[in-house]
């Protein structure tokens, strides 16, 4: 049985700072210089395996996924504030959960939401400040949440709504940040009062969602939305959702749905900027549309060059970069022992950019995807996760973000100064100092 190397508490103390700022290049060398998986040892008898082997992260995710739970960070932690929805939930409530929710983000149930979500997309692009630098973050982190809103509610939340709900969002994930990277100093943040005020601030949230789901109720007035299809839901004894689980599964979806995808489009703006030729293949592939007879779902079907953007923003720039487990008995992985109660992190930044599997593992070349078959990177590719707890909203992202960067190239030049992209690793992979330039086309 071979054994897992091992970084010594007084290294990971030697280099704390550096890890609190950004963990990333202190896992990288640790990876180049111990292999693709190794422990680090935290102290007090504690330790996380990372690994970027993405056969082990195959085995935890799908061939052995049943001895494999998701860890603390999402159950308990993320939990308190969302409630116990798809994301955050475990066994048989996930199981009972997916089940009923799974058809509303079919293909053809989405086909319904691509007006609302184009809509959003143009009413957000429209702000952009043109021929001087414009932080494109913030544009885009109001895109994926207006999207999300009216595929949810249509247009029946109002601004005012819309605004506490963004910032209550925010403000309860900034405060997750804090205690999940500054665990040291939770009893400050219980005993001042932080962690209560933020709870207050969910219940303010859990307010309004529950007033826009009564006010849907009392209506008798279908949209055909997001919402009215998780109205619709059955379990099979043939109950809807109560209330309560409906407001938890919509704040999953605020949390795990406008994050992610503002900071892959951010990322996906500055690769398409520094590359025109890129640019300009989206350009002629839009212009390929039959605009008056082609329907947006259509559109999507004919975008496999704009699709591929996305795709290769998505491998160099994973927004969930890291997907945690904790084995639930004994495991093994290549005759290499995992005790009980493991805490594992696999890297997918780590993976999606590895020799092992990728020509030019840091170039942005978008025509990998293009030139082989959909499942050849499919052992080692993971943006939406894997297996049966595979991200379910992995369709209507991906919609999104292709027309997100089709309305932005179709109006608008994107141009960026010569400097690398930068990244704030937190939760999810954020974008940092994210300026571009655009010029009307």
């Amino acid at each position: 049985m071979q054994k897992i190397p091992e970084v010594s508490v007084l290294t990971f103390l030697q280099h704390s700072l550096k890890i609190l700022k950004n963990p990333l290049p202190f896992h990288h060398s640790k990876f180049e210089s111990l292999g693709d998986t190794f422990r680090l040892k935290l102290g007090f008898g504690n330790s996380v395996v990372f690994s970027r082997d993405a056969g082990f992260l195959q085995y935890a995710l799908q061939k052995n996924q049943k001895n494999f739970t998701k860890s603390p960070i999402q159950t308990k932690d993320l939990a308190k504030y969302v409630g116990h929805g798809l994301l955050t939930s475990e066994g048989e409530l996930w199981q009972k959960q997916r089940k009923l929710i799974q058809p509303a983000f079919h293909k053809k149930q989405l086909v319904n939401l691509l007006g609302s979500i184009q809509n959003a997309i143009d009413a957000e692009i429209s702000k952009i400040e043109t021929n001087r630098p414009f932080n494109i973050f913030p544009m885009f982190n109001d895109l994926a949440f207006q999207t999300v809103v009216q595929s949810l509610f249509s247009n029946a939340a109002n601004q005012d709504q819309i605004n506490k709900l963004q910032h209550i969002t925010e403000e309860v994930q900034k405060m997750l940040v804090r205690e999940l990277r500054q665990p040291y100093l939770i009893w400050w943040f219980q005993g001042s009062g932080k962690i209560k005020r933020h709870l207050k601030l969910i219940q303010g949230a859990r307010d309004i969602l529950r007033e826009l789901v009564s006010e849907r109720k009392k209506s008798n007035t279908r949209h055909d939305d997001l919402l009215d299809m998780l109205l619709d839901a059955r379990y099979e004894n043939g109950d809807a959702m109560d209330d309560e689980q409906l407001i938890d599964e919509i704040l999953i979806l605020f949390t795990a749905g406008h994050e992610t995808t503002s900071n892959a489009l951010t990322f996906a703006a500055q690769l398409v900027a520094s590359h025109p030729e890129s640019q300009q293949k989206i350009l002629e592939e839009i212009k390929g549309f039959r605009s008056e007879t082609e329907s947006l779902m259509e559109q999507l079907k004919n975008s496999p060059y704009t699709t591929s953007v996305i795709e290769e923003t998505m491998r160099l720039y994973p927004p969930a970069y890291f997907i945690d487990r904790i084995n639930i008995s004994e495991d093994s992985y290549n005759e290499t022992p995992i005790p009980k109660g493991s805490n594992l992190l696999f890297s997918l930044y780590e993976i999606h950019r590895h020799p092992d599997f990728w020509e030019e593992p840091l170039a942005f070349k978008p025509s990998r995807f293009l030139d082989t078959p959909k499942n050849t990177y499919s052992s080692y590719y993971f943006p939406f996760g894997a297996g049966p707890r595979m991200c379910i909203g992995n369709n209507f992202a991906m919609y999104e973000m292709v027309l997100a960067v089709q309305t932005l190239v179709k109006n608008f030049k994107i141009e960026t100064k010569k400097t690398p992209i930068e990244i704030l690793p937190l939760i999810t992979l954020k974008p940092k100092n994210a300026t571009l330039v655009f010029q009307k086309r």
